[in-house]
This record gives C-alpha cells, structure tokens and sequence, in this order.
C-alpha cells in the first residue's frame, strides 16, 4: 500500500507539472504506458483470446465512469493546489455508499449517513462555496469522486468473473481511444527527451500503483493497510510546498480532517458489516 500512495502521490506530481502540454497528449501516455505493466500479468494461455468476457456492457460502464473520472482529476490537478484536490477525492467513499443504495440495494445504517454528513462538511469547508468567488475547478475533484464511486461498485461487480489485469486492460485502451479524439481538437506538442520520460511515467505509475493497491488488499488484512493511502495528504503537502510554493490553508485542512475521518468511518462500519470494502483509486 505505501509503495502505491508513494506511485500515485509521483504521478499526481507530474500530472500538475504537465499543464504545458494538451489534456488529451498527458491522457495518450497514460493509456498507451499503462499497458506496459499489465502486459505482464496476462496467462500465456490468454495472449490470443485476452479480450475475452461475457460483461462487455459492465465494463463499458466502468470504462466510461473512469474516463470521467480521470479527465476530471487531471484538470483539477492542474488549477487546484495539490493538497486540496487530495483532499477532496478522500470523499469518494462517501459517494460509493450514496451509490451502493441504488446500485446495489444495500442498506446503509445511521452510522454511515452521520459520516457522509459529516464528509458532504468537509467538502464545504475545503471548497469554500460563495455566490461572489466560487471557484468552478473545485468541482472537478467532486467529479472525480462521482466517476471513482462507480467505478468503484462496477469493480466490485466485475471482481466476481474478471481477472484484474483485464478490468484494468480495457481501461487503459479505453483512455487511449478516448486520448486520439482529444488529440485532433487541442494538438500535439513534441516533447523533449525528459518530458517524454516524465510523460511515459504518468502511465506506467498509474498502471503499477494500482496493481500494488490491488496485492495489497490480497497479502495483508484491509483494516491495515488502507489507512496508510491518507499518507497521499501528507505527499502532497510537501510537494506543493517545495515544487509550487502552495501552504494549506487552516480551513482545507480542517476540511481534509472532517473527509478523512468520514471515509474511516465508512471503511470501518463496511468492514464490520461485511468484512471486506472497496476502496481503490483505479484511474
């Protein structure tokens, strides 16, 4: 799990450090790169059937809640400070339990709609809503909650019937077709030989941490190792700090303070209830 947030907290880093080069050109290499690792992962009795399933129409739904997801997280990156758009995605699990009501006809108890309560404060205090100076950027990390929830029940659903490294193949292919259309709207802008390297990065990062998150889950108990993701707050304090100059203000992280223990709330009652929780970043 630490060697994942670590993964996820570099690749949000150049994400931000990206913003010269077109949405769409950052997007291409994270499809095209994040292949690579899970490459690696397919049986050899499946390299000529690999894209084989029988719920081509549940992972079109995840495949499309994720590419809202990522495109929004990255845009939010770029116009938000780091520690503030971290902050903020803690809520997904807020969401995912809004979701699991409707999707999956669970029964969320007293317990949790106190933490989504208390979580859906936090967000306001972080984002700070005003009728004279809203800031329309601190939507996209919102939306990215909205998009990871989903993605994370269709997970949850595949998860039964899928092997991992395909869920995640299609996801990344999906991203690269998605990557082509933006392409032919914004342009392309030729890299020099370090920004390709930082740029091809972005995907084998993004591939490798949540393949990490996915081992951890499988070698260690959950009620261990998912608090050690909240170190992604502490990443990226010190990398907005040291690379932009940005200082949490008292507020975001009063705010991040209220997300954090909403989700904790939420991860514990599930794992009290059923014994297992979702959680992943996937994007």
């Amino acid at each position: 799990m630490f060697v994942s947030v670590c993964a996820f907290s570099i690749m949000d880093l150049i994400v931000k450090w990206s913003e010269d080069y077109p949405v769409g050109q950052v997007l291409f290499f994270r499809g095209l790169c994040g292949i690579i690792p899970i490459f690696f992962l397919i049986p050899k009795d499946r390299y000529f059937d690999f894209y084989k399933t029988k719920r081509t129409f549940l992972h079109f739904k995840r495949c499309f809640a994720g590419l809202i997801a990522i495109v929004a997280i990255f845009i939010a990156l770029r116009n938000l400070p780091l520690a503030t758009v971290v902050s903020i995605t803690f809520a997904a699990p807020i969401f995912t339990t809004i979701f699991s009501i409707f999707l999956l006809k669970e029964k969320v108890g007293v317990y949790r709609w106190m933490a989504v309560l208390v979580g859906f404060i936090g967000i306001i205090v972080i984002s700070e809503p005003g009728y004279t100076s809203l800031n329309l950027y601190y939507l996209y990390p919102i939306i990215f909650c909205l998009g990871l929830s989903y993605v994370a029940i269709a997970i949850r659903q595949l998860s039964s019937t899928e092997p991992v490294w395909l869920i995640g193949l299609f996801f990344s292919i999906s991203i690269l077709i998605m990557s082509f259309f933006s392409l032919f709207i914004k342009g392309w802008i030729l890299p020099s030989l370090k920004d390709l390297f930082l740029l091809s990065m972005v995907g084998i990062l993004g591939g490798l941490a949540n393949l990490w998150l996915t081992q951890s889950y499988k070698l260690s108990e959950v009620s261990l190792v998912t608090p050690l993701k909240y170190l992604a707050l502490v990443f990226a304090i010190i990398f907005g700090y040291l690379f932009w100059d940005e200082i949490p203000t008292i507020k975001t992280l009063m705010g991040a303070a209220l997300v954090i223990i909403s989700s904790i709330i939420i991860f514990r009652r599930e794992i009290y209830l059923k014994g297992s929780v979702t959680t992943s970043r996937h994007e």
